[in-house]
Parts: structure tokens; sequence; C-alpha cells
């Protein structure tokens, strides 16, 4: 069991040194000349000394697009003023299309809504060559090797607008960094039964570590944007055999493409995803009958029940690989909650290990590594900065109410796929122990919103919606 345990893949993961940034702004006073806002400018670069944490002090942007889908639900209302994400998730996203605005617009509308004062705007850099090789509903649109397209016609178009933008000193710009790619280099290729060929080949050639040092360089010189990389969930990489291997690999794409790890500002866990923020009825040292949690069938031998304890351990693997000893965490909750009716009020019983986990434990997922449209999820905790010990903030990546994927093929010209995993009808494959997909019915592709997934979301929050 440990074996296929420590090869479970789902979906949808700091710093810089704040003396390395602090000795470059000073370098910069006196080589380069003052930008419009009187921060220290390099050609090519805007070196100004980064916060430790970009939330810490600020408003957070709200996406009109998304705002207004959310307040035309019955109930939305309550939620309609949160931040979400922005998604780039190809290259015409950049200058908008005919359903949502463009990054220029995006930040614009960002500082009338700042008034001046200190604003984030969270944005998804998501186009890599090969997308996300183990999940077809989000291929992207660009082949395995198109690794000079996405630099040269994706990268540097949102560098550049993103430079317009650098001498503002109230907006900051905090980008979550190509999720489903790395992590998928570590778990899903040969020599494990969760292998695919589409990730052995972008293992071999390299694009994915390549193009998210690229995405690091580029946008970590602009000064006032902090790079986060997507590093899976602990239903993911939480295994031994994962999370050190993971964390390693991301300090050898901070040192590819161009980056240095001064370059990341942190990682971002459980984007897009759904494991519960904290687990409360049981702990990974509880033991029942002589066996411990990690030998339950839901925890399957992993070091961590929850995201909190996950993006805590992750943080002290990173820094074990190299990164710096301030580097910071996001933790994605916008689909977390597992509140409403079918959320336990305590630990289960105590006649088996699988019963008092399975009683007591908040997500209800038949397995941990369903990842699409899961049904019976709910928002999670709000939007908030430094909520917990090395955890720069709480935040809403993946907008509420936007589908994974597609429960049935949708021809399109987006590059998006069909997954099985989407389809409710499925029964499963390595990468979630064979079990049914727990999918929602009838819905749309992924980034497209999902009216009957919006109102599960906000029956089931947990804190609730008032």
């Amino acid at each position: 069991m440990r074996q296929l345990a420590d090869r479970h893949r789902g979906s949808r993961g700091r710093r810089a040194g704040r003396l390395g940034a602090a000795l470059a702004a000073a370098l910069a006073l006196t080589v380069g000349p003052l930008g419009a806002a009187g921060f220290a400018q390099e050609s090519g670069s805007d070196v100004q000394a980064k916060l430790d944490n970009p939330y810490q002090g600020a408003q957070l942007y709200v996406n009109p697009d998304w705002s207004a889908k959310a307040a035309a639900e019955p109930g939305g209302d309550a939620v309609a003023d949160e931040s979400t994400g922005v998604w780039l998730d190809r290259i015409a996203a950049i200058e908008g299309t005919s359903d949502a605005m463009g990054l220029r617009k995006h930040l614009d509308t960002a500082l009338r809504q700042a008034a001046g004062k200190p604003i984030v705007v969270p944005l998804v850099i998501y186009d890599l060559p090969g997308r996300d090789c183990a999940a077809l509903a989000s291929n992207g649109e660009l082949g395995p090797q198109e690794i000079g397209r996405y630099k040269n016609d994706y990268i540097n178009p949102i560098r550049d607008i993103l430079r317009e933008y650098s001498s503002r000193a109230n907006l900051r710009v905090v980008t979550t960094i190509e999720p489903d790619s790395l992590p998928n280099l570590v778990t899903n290729t040969s020599g494990r039964p969760t292998a695919t060929p589409e990730c052995d080949e972008m293992k071999r050639n390299g694009n994915y570590v390549e193009g998210v040092g690229y995405a690091l360089a580029q946008l970590g010189a602009v000064g006032n944007v902090y790079n986060y990389v997507d590093a899976g969930h602990h239903g993911w990489l939480g295994w031994d055999s994962n999370l050190q291997p993971a964390a390693n690999l991301m300090f050898q794409a901070a040192n590819a493409g161009g980056a240095t790890p001064a370059d990341v500002h942190g990682f971002i866990v459980n984007t897009a995803n759904y494991s519960a923020l904290k687990e409360k009825n049981f702990s990974i040292t509880d033991t029942v009958n002589g066996q411990t949690v990690r030998q339950s069938k839901w925890v399957d031998w992993n070091q961590y029940v929850d995201e909190l304890g996950f993006a805590q351990g992750f943080r002290q693997a990173a820094v074990s690989a190299g990164f710096s000893s301030d580097i910071g965490m996001l933790i994605d909750t916008s689909r977390n909650g597992w509140g409403g009716s079918q959320r336990p009020t305590g630990p289960g019983p105590t006649t088996s290990v699988d019963a008092y986990v399975d009683g007591g434990r908040y997500d209800r997922r038949i397995h941990a590594g369903n990842w699409c449209n899961q049904a019976g999820a709910g928002l999670g905790e709000r939007p908030q900065a430094s909520p917990a010990a090395g955890i720069d903030a709480y935040v809403w990546m993946k907008p509420p109410g936007e589908s994974d994927g597609s429960s049935t093929e949708i021809p399109n010209n987006e590059g998006k796929g069909f997954d099985r995993m989407c389809d409710p009808t499925y029964k499963g494959n390595a990468r979630n122990g064979y079990n049914p997909s727990g999918a929602l019915p009838d819905a749309p592709l992924s980034g497209k919103w999902f009216p009957a997934q919006f109102q599960q979301l906000l029956k089931n929050a947990s804190p609730p919606v008032s």
C-alpha cells in the first residue's frame, strides 16, 4: 500500500531574501535613475526592496468579471466582493477576450479600487508548453516543444505590461507560477504506476523547468511583483518520497532560465483544489486500536492530513532545498470549507482507524486524488493576511464557480481536452486509487462559469456565508 500511496496525484503549488533585496535596492540608488514614484530603476529591470509579506497592510483586488457573475447568483452578493485570482491561461487572455478583461485593464481597475492605498492583484501564470501533462481538462494551447513561444509570446508580453506599472508604489502584483507543472515531474513519470507519456516527455525535454525558471526571472525582476511557485497539495506531495524531491526540483527550476532563488518569494499550495485547511477531529499522531491514523485508507501513509500542516512542512523542505529561511506560503482556501449538513461535529467512532478518520474528516471527497468539480465542496476561509505561522495569506486563487473541466467532451479553440476525472460516471485510475471521480454532472469547460457548483459552494461554506 505504501508504494501506491507515495504516488498519488491530485490536481492543482518566499521570498527573495530581505537582505539581498535591500542590498540590490541600495546598489540601484547609485547606478540607476529614479522612476516616477522615486523607486530606483535600472534599464531592463526595476529594483526596489520587496516587502516581507505583500499581503500585509493591503486591500485585495476584486475582479469585476468574477464579481459580476457571483453577484448575479442567488445569495452571491455575500461573497461578490472577495478577491479572486486572475487566470492568464492563454496568450489571448493577456490582451483580453470577449468575456474577460485583459491584464492592463485589470491593473487600471485595481488602481481605481485602491484609491492610493496598497492593493494586491493576484495573477495566475498558466500556459507552459505541454501544460498539465497528467490531466486533459487543463491542457493548454502550446505544444511540448514550444518553449520559445512561451517565452516570447506569453511571458515577455506579461513582463512588459507589468513594467509599465512598476513605479506605482501602492500596487503589489502576486503571481502564482504554473500550477500543475513541476509536481507532475516528481509523481507522474516513469517508475511510478501514475506515469503518463506526456509527463515523461516534459521531464525529458526540460521545458517545465526552463519555462518556470524563465517566468521567475522575467517577472521577478519587476520591482512590485512577488512570485509564488505552485507546490501541489498534501494529497499529491505529502509522502516522504514526494515532498523533498519536489522541493529540490523547485530549487532546480529557481536556478534555470536566468532565475535565482531570490526570484521566488514563496510557494502556494492547494491551488484550485479541495484539501481541507485544518482537520480538527484527528491528527497524524492519533492511534486507534494499535493502528496509527497514517494506516487508514484515507490518509494512506501520508505524513499530512490537511493543507496547513502540509504548507508548513513544505516550507521546511524548501529551506532544506536551499531557499531562504524566510520563504513564505499561500494556501488557496476557495473551495476547501466542506461545511453544510455533512460536516462532522467530532471524531468518528473508535471501532477502527478507518471509522475514526472517515467519521471525523471534514474533506468529504471519495479520494484525496479527486480534483474535478467535487460534489459536496464549500467555500473555505475568506482571503486574509498572516493567518498562521509561516503563512503569508489565505487566498481564493481559484475563482469559486469556475469549472475545473467539462463533464463530457466539448469542442473548443482553447486547447482544453476532456478528462474522464470530470465525468461523474468515471471509475478512476491509478492517480485516485481507482475510485469514482466524485465530479458534479453537467459541467462546462475549465474556467467557464458553473452555476450549480457556485450554489453548492455557497451552501456548504465554512465559515458559513451570512
